[in-house]
């Protein structure tokens, strides 16, 4: 396998694993006012993330730092096309981390309550920004980017609500799937009309012959995404947060795969690659260094997998 072509593939894995851990990241987030009535239930539901979303955020960090390294034209062509949207990113992830970090740290209600808002606008906004972005790269208009926002806002949030009622008990958890089976009224329909877009994009006709395996991983990745609301209505969380997060990593791998060989309008990979030598280097940094960060991560899931209860404040 060519260098490039790993590279990519390496790219692709990261920006994936970051759609389905700080996927439900931001479902929590911007979910969290909704599933719970009072502050012993809020500590339950962002308790859910606490431990782990910082360590989310390295997948993005990872991406972006493999895409300057391994592909500068690449790079430098998506920031500087969509500037405002990763700037408006960038600032939701800093309001969010902020609010995050504070909340425990503060006394009164009305501080409480200014970090609950900058969490749930925080998780929120980046969710409906890398849908829109990624949409708008692949397509390159202005309702591609809109409905790939309202796919990726509303799986999130579903993806979130079905993280909750997994780590959580009681009345917070009856709510999360209340809450799930609601927004999956919106997250379905969105993901049959963005998902099925992703094959043809770089095709002339919508023909499943001119690319029949992205056509099956959208259509997995829609089915994978109905069950998981099938899921949680029976009660099976775990199940059903498999299927969710099985619909957001298809969904990357369909839209990669669109991605390939050329991310950009009139940009290739091999013309956005680094030279050999730099991509030998990461190559050799990169089977040193990876499966620590995988092994650590595993281990701390690991480490708070059981579910919360409500504590009395």
């Amino acid at each position: 396998m060519e260098l490039t072509t790993f590279w990519f593939a390496v790219i692709a894995f990261l920006w994936t694993g970051y759609f389905v851990l700080e996927g439900f990241d931001f479902g929590v987030g911007l979910l969290a006012p909704a599933l719970s009535r009072n502050e012993a239930e809020r500590r339950q539901v962002l308790g859910t993330i606490g431990p782990v979303w910082d360590g989310n955020e390295v997948w993005l960090i990872t991406a972006v730092g493999a895409m300057f390294a391994a592909f500068p034209a690449w790079y430098a062509g998506m920031l500087s096309s969509f500037y405002l949207p990763l700037t408006l990113v960038l600032a939701g992830l800093i309001v969010r981390g902020v609010g995050l970090e504070w909340r425990g740290k503060v006394h009164h209600a009305s501080d409480r309550a200014w970090c609950d808002l900058g969490i749930m606008v925080g998780s929120g906004l980046p969710a409906f920004l890398w849908g829109a972005v990624f949409a708008d790269l692949l397509h390159g208009n202005a309702l591609a980017a809109l409905v790939g926002g309202v796919f990726s806002l509303s799986v999130c949030a579903l993806h979130g609500a079905v993280f909750v009622a997994l780590k959580t008990t009681g009345a917070v958890r009856a709510r999360a799937r209340r809450t799930a089976m609601a927004v999956s009224a919106v997250a379905v329909p969105a993901a049959v009309v963005a998902l099925s877009g992703i094959p043809s994009a770089r095709t002339a006709v919508a023909d499943w012959t001119a690319a029949p395996w992205l056509w099956v991983c959208a259509l997995a990745a829609t089915a994978a995404l109905a069950a998981g609301v099938a899921l949680v209505w029976r009660g099976r969380e775990g199940w059903a947060f498999t299927a969710t997060a099985s619909c957001l990593a298809l969904g990357g791998l369909a839209l990669f795969g669109a991605l390939w060989p050329a991310p950009m309008p009139g940009l290739t990979v091999a013309e956005a690659a680094s030279g050999p030598y730099t991509l030998g280097v990461l190559t050799w940094i990169g089977l040193a260094a990876l499966p620590f960060v995988l092994g650590y991560q595993a281990w701390s899931y690991w480490v708070f997998r059981r579910r919360l209860v409500a504590e009395p404040v």
